[in-house]
Parts: C-alpha cells; structure tokens; sequence
C-alpha cells in the first residue's frame, strides 16, 4: 500500500484557506450549506442531526443528486449522439456503489447497469432491474456466474479471454439459447491516471490486444450460441479531458472498421472513467463537453472510413455517485506534531479510517474535508485526519487545513467519497462497516444497515451460539 513517505510535507496545490469552514463548491455536493447553528446540511438534513440518528462513521448519499447526475449524463450521451445522426446508451458502473436503492434510482433515469461479479449480478436482480439491460465484467467469470447470467437473460456479457468464449458458448448451448456478447480490447492508449486505474496497457490483466482481436471475433461467429455485438474498451479512470479517449477511439474504430467486413458490428462500448473533483486543485471536465469531443472524435473516424457511426455505449460511476456522498465522522483524539523547526500538523484521528476508505492507502488518492457540527473562528492549521486502524498509512485525508480548535467530539466530514468507498470497505482490526443513509429533500433513510460485532462474530464457528448476542461479545 501507499503511503506519504514520498509526498512533501505540504502539497503546492494546497493553499490556506481564508475561512477553514469554506465548502469548495465543486467539491462539495451541490447544495450543502451551513445551517444558522454552522453544521453542514446535506440534502436538507444537518450533519448533526445524522450522526445522532445513525452514528459514525456514516456514509451519506443524497438521492436526488444521484438521480440529477443520472439524467444529466444520459442526456449527455444522447444529444452528442444525436448530432452526428447516431445514438447511445448509458450503462451505470455498479462496482463504484451499488445497494438495490442506488440500481433503483439510476434505472428509473434510463440506465442499465454493468455488474462484475454474481454478488453485483444477485443486487442488480434483486432491486428488479431488467437483465436485458444488465451488462457482465469480469476477466475471471465463475462457471456459475455465466450459467446466471445467460439463464436470467442478461443483455450482454464482456468477454475477456479465449477461454470465456468456449465456456460462454457451451453454457448458452446447453441452455438452448443464443447469448449476446462483447469483447474487451486494449486500445494501448494510457489514461493520465495511477498506474493501478490504467486499464489499457498492453501488459495487464484486462481484454485482448488489437492485434488478436480479429481471431477471437473469427471464433465468437462460429459459434450458433453466441451472438457478436461488438467492442468494449475502457482507457482507466479519473480522467480528465477527451484526448484520451480520441486517441483510443482512433485505434478501435480501425478494428471495428475491419471486422464489419466479416459481419454485423453494431455497438460500440468506449467505458467510463470520467473524472470527479476530489479537492481544489481538480478541473474535472464537464459531462456534455465530455460527451461532444468523444462523440465527435467516434464520428470523425468512422466519417473518415466511409462507414456509419456504430451505436455507442458508455459506463459511468463515479461520476455519477461520486460528488454525492460524503463520509461523517466523530472525531477522538487531536494531536500536534513537529514536522520540522518551522511546521506542526495537527492529527485527527477519527472513529473510522482505511477501513471505510481505502483509496488514500491504496492510490495515494486526495480527499478534503472539514468540520461538520459547527462553524469555527479560528484560524486554519495544517492537519492530517487518520483512522484508528494499527496501521501508519491509515490515512482518510493526508493534507487539509481544518479550523485549529478542532477537538475531540467534533463531527468531520469527509467529500466526494460516494464512490469506492462502501464499494472498498472491510472488517480490517475487526471494525464494523458503517451503514448507509440516503437523504433526499429533507428527510434520512438507512439503505445498509451498518455491522455490530454479531456480524462479525457470526462467521466464527469457534464461537457458541449464545455469545454472539452476550454482554460481554458486545
């Protein structure tokens, strides 16, 4: 894992604010304020009054945000789409939040949903989406997650390798029936990103080089049960701006135009990825500049080839969730420390940590934050908020200036975690996941119920029965 050895003391994007109790307003969610007492109020329910009502850690998704972004980024796609004669359809990336409520939300806006794995397949199902409108990842499908899949009728599969194609094809054929599927290619174009989000280099796990896709296509089409929709490409993620994914379109449109030569190709998957601000010096681009200089670039290749604009497919998460969640905490233990003759860092040490959000430790990722239950006159210290994990790299927001009179019993909050992290969370130290509220125009409701220690016991066989709901195992 990462950790800030490598990282100056102070970042040179990180400034000091003014006013410590400032919310950037392109990272915050939009419409988060301070209420008359100074607490943050997300969706018309305060900070304060969340953490009484649930506890902390607290994850906090705002529903009608989700559902906004949703329409918008449809939208998006499809005028974009429209203007050069073609059409789209958006798939929402489940691994970056899923529960039934948030399928629920994105498929009444009008979007599929992309599952990687028969725990995101059973969610998806579970909340009633369509599987015709389900898309399945995965460079490892289980045997029983293809029979799943294609006795439920999902929509299309994403194939990965050589061997998929034969188990694909002989599970279809042994249920008599004709499966749709893609295959998953590597532009070899690099999204500027951590090299743990690139998903396009040639020397990884993911999808089939340019190079062998022809023949895996040639043996797609052989096969009675299997039925070739077209190519999937993702380039990473969190990224900003098009040249990226024009340059990746570039290379894939020059496949899809040979292999038309052979058949049918009537859709193309060009992924998501797309950047979120995470803290001030984030620029994500916007979603319909986005969808224009991708659109276009599909278009202009494909112009340029004589050959008509295939529909297009994209798989956004995180920029769909991503602004709208925020992560509460109750801060324990404050404490100043001597980083050299001339700078202290305050360290906040909060009820949760790597275990709720692992991003910090796994991609060195950034995050902001500030306190959430009041509002503070003092001026802003240089602070590091960290977990309680046994761990030095558990860090939840490496650099930040928060109010100086941050104290134990504060609530702190913690933007732009409504994607990958309930997605990330685990049991590390034997914590508890938290739960997850939604809130919408002013009211809360819990989602996910958060874990006690029963959860955590339940799962040990070497423990009686009777113990898990003791005194003592609480």
């Amino acid at each position: 894992m990462s950790t800030t050895s490598d990282r100056p003391a102070v970042p040179e994007w990180l400034t000091q604010p003014h006013d410590a109790n400032a919310l950037v307003e392109a990272v915050w969610p939009e419409g988060a304020v301070r209420d008359d007492g100074g607490a943050i109020v997300f969706g018309g329910v305060s900070a304060a009054e969340l953490a009484e009502r649930f506890g902390t850690p607290l994850y906090v998704v705002d529903e009608d945000l989700v559902r906004a972004r949703a329409r918008e980024v449809l939208t998006a796609f499809r005028d974009a789409a429209a203007r050069h004669g073609g059409t789209a359809r958006v798939y929402y990336a489940g691994k970056a939040l899923l529960t039934t409520d948030v399928v629920r939300w994105v498929t009444a806006e009008g979007l599929g949903v992309d599952v990687a794995s028969g725990g995101e397949l059973a969610v998806a199902l579970a909340a009633g989406a369509d599987p015709a409108r389900l898309g399945l990842h995965g460079n490892n499908k289980l045997p029983s997650e293809i029979s799943r899949a294609v006795r439920v009728g999902v929509g299309s599969i994403v194939i990965d390798s050589l061997v998929e194609i034969e188990r694909i094809a002989a599970e279809a054929e042994s249920q008599g029936r004709v499966q749709t599927v893609l295959i998953r290619v590597n532009s070899g174009v690099h999204a500027e990103t951590h090299d743990f989000l690139a998903t396009a280099h040639e020397d990884q796990k993911f999808g089939f080089a340019l190079t062998d896709a022809e023949a895996a296509v040639a043996r797609i089409r052989e096969l009675p049960s299997l039925r070739f929709a077209g190519l999937h490409c993702h380039i990473g993620s969190q990224i900003f701006g098009t040249a990226g994914f024009a340059e990746s379109a570039a290379r894939v449109v020059e496949l899809h135009a040979r292999l038309r030569e052979g058949g049918d190709v009537p859709l193309l998957n060009l992924g998501g990825g797309f950047g979120i601000a995470y803290t001030s010096k984030d620029d994500p681009t916007p979603i319909a500049e986005l969808a224009d200089g991708i659109v276009a670039a599909v278009a202009r290749e494909c112009e340029s080839r004589g050959i008509p604009m295939p529909e297009l497919a994209f798989e956004p998460g995180r920029t769909i969730v991503g602004r709208a969640g925020v992560t509460l905490y109750r801060v324990g233990t404050v404490k100043p420390v001597r980083v050299s003759d001339d700078l202290e860092r305050l360290y906040v040490s909060v009820d949760g940590g790597m275990s709720d959000n692992a991003r910090t430790a796994l991609y060195g990722a950034d995050y902001s934050a500030r306190i959430a239950s009041r509002r503070s006159d003092s001026a802003p210290a240089l602070t590091r908020v960290v977990g309680r994990h046994c761990e030095a790299g558990d860090i939840v927001v490496s650099d930040e200036y928060l109010p100086g009179d941050v104290e134990p019993g504060d609530l702190v909050a913690v933007a732009a975690t409504g994607a990958y992290c309930f997605s990330l969370a685990s049991n590390y130290n034997y914590l508890t996941r938290p739960p997850v509220v939604a809130v919408s125009a002013g009211t809360a409701r819990l989602i996910v119920r958060g874990e006690d220690e029963n959860d955590l016991l339940a799962r040990d066989l070497g423990v009686a029965p009777a113990s898990r709901t003791s005194e003592e195992s609480a």
